[in-house]
C-alpha cells in the first residue's frame, strides 16, 4: 500500500506540489499522468525519501521510506535509468545492490535474465548500453530484492515497441500477483492497456483520480463544427474549459452544455458526443487543458 496525504513541496514562492492525496492498493496498477512540470517527479521523488515535503507525508507499508528496515526488500524503484555507474558491468551493477539489501548474489544473473538482458549484456559496461537497456537493468534492480510495491517514472522510455509491450506484461503479472504499481508514464496508450487506476496532476494539483474505466466514461465533451474558429470563440465566451483534441475540441462540460453554447451563438455542429469514449489521450489532454506548469528548474 501506497498512501499519500496532504504533499506539498514548496520552493520558496513556487508551490510544485500542492495538498495531493492518493492511495495505491495491493493488485492495481495505478497510472501517474500530468504534463512536463506538472510535479509528478517531486511527488515520487518525496516518496522515496529523495525529496522533503513541505507539508504532508507518504508512507509505504504504514511506514515513511527512510524508516523501512530494508526499504529493497519492500519497495521497488526506477526514477533515473541513466543515475547508474558508468564503469560498472551490469552484473557488478546489481551485485553491489544485492550487497546492499543482503539478497543472495546468486540472484543478479536470474534478475538480469528476466528483464531480458543476457549473458553479454551482462559482461559489458554500463558506458555502452543504450537507454533501453539502462531501462532494463535499473527495473532488474527494482525487482532484485523481490518487493511487494513498485515505484517507476517512465520506465518504458528508451523501449523499443517489442520491449514496452514487454513490461506491459511484467507489471500486469505484477499487479495480479498482489503486487502495487505506480507509475508515472508520457506513454497514454500504454498505461491505457495496463493501469487499474489513474492520478491526473496538473499545476501540482490532482487535478482528477479513480477507477479508469469510471473517469473514461466522464471524460468531458467531444465537439466539432465547420467553423472551428467561431466555436472556441463561443465555448470561451461560455466560461468553458476548451482543448485542442486529435478529432475536434475538447470541453470539460456535459454535451447539453456544449450544445446549447454553440445554439445560442449561432454555431452548426458537425458533432457532438461524449470524450469518453476517445480514450485517455483525450480524457488527458481535457483535465489538463488549463493547468499551468509550476514545476520549479532547478
Amino acid at each position: 500500500m501506497i498512501a499519500v496525504e496532504h504533499l506539498t513541496r514548496r520552493y520558496g514562492r513556487h508551490t510544485a506540489v500542492d495538498d495531493v492525496s492518493f492511495h495505491c492498493a495491493p493488485g492495481t496498477v495505478t497510472g501517474f499522468l500530468g504534463p512536463n512540470g506538472a510535479g509528478k517527479s517531486t511527488t515520487m521523488r518525496m516518496i522515496c525519501g529523495l525529496t522533503p515535503p513541505s507539508a504532508g507525508g507518504a508512507t509505504i507499508d504504514g511506514l515513511p521510506y527512510r524508516r523501512l528496515p530494508s526499504p529493497g526488500r519492500v519497495v521497488g524503484v526506477l526514477l533515473d535509468a541513466s543515475a547508474q555507474h558508468a564503469g560498472r558491468t551490469g552484473r557488478e551493477s546489481l551485485a553491489v545492490a544485492a550487497a546492499t539489501m543482503g539478497v543472495d548474489r546468486h540472484a543478479v544473473l536470474p534478475a538480469l535474465r528476466r528483464v531480458g538482458l543476457d549473458a553479454t549484456a551482462a559482461r559489458r559496461r554500463v558506458r555502452a548500453y543504450s537507454l533501453g537497456m539502462r531501462q532494463r537493468l535499473g527495473l532488474a534492480q527494482a525487482l532484485l530484492g523481490d518487493p511487494r510495491v513498485l515505484i517507476l517514472d517512465e520506465p518504458a522510455n528508451g523501449l523499443d515497441p517489442e520491449g514496452i509491450f514487454w513490461m506491459r506484461g511484467l507489471l500486469r503479472d505484477f499487479a495480479d500477483r498482489g503486487g502495487t504499481v505506480l507509475l508515472s508514464s508520457h506513454l497514454l496508450r500504454e498505461v491505457e492497456a495496463v493501469a487499474d487506476r489513474l492520478l491526473v496532476i496538473g499545476g501540482g494539483r490532482l487535478v482528477a483520480q479513480g477507477d479508469k474505466d469510471e473517469l473514461l466514461a466522464g471524460g468531458g465533451t467531444l465537439v466539432r463544427a465547420r467553423d472551428t474558429a467561431a466555436l472556441r470563440g463561443a465555448l470561451d465566451s461560455a466560461g468553458l474549459t476548451v482543448a485542442d483534441g486529435t478529432d475536434g475540441l475538447l470541453v470539460r462540460a456535459p454535451a447539453e452544455v456544449v450544445g446549447r453554447a454553440a445554439v445560442d451563438a449561432g454555431v452548426v455542429l458537425t458533432e457532438l458526443r461524449p470524450a469518453g469514449s476517445a480514450g485517455l489521450e483525450q480524457l488527458f489532454l481535457t483535465l489538463t487543458a488549463d493547468t499551468p506548469t509550476r514545476e520549479a528548474v532547478r
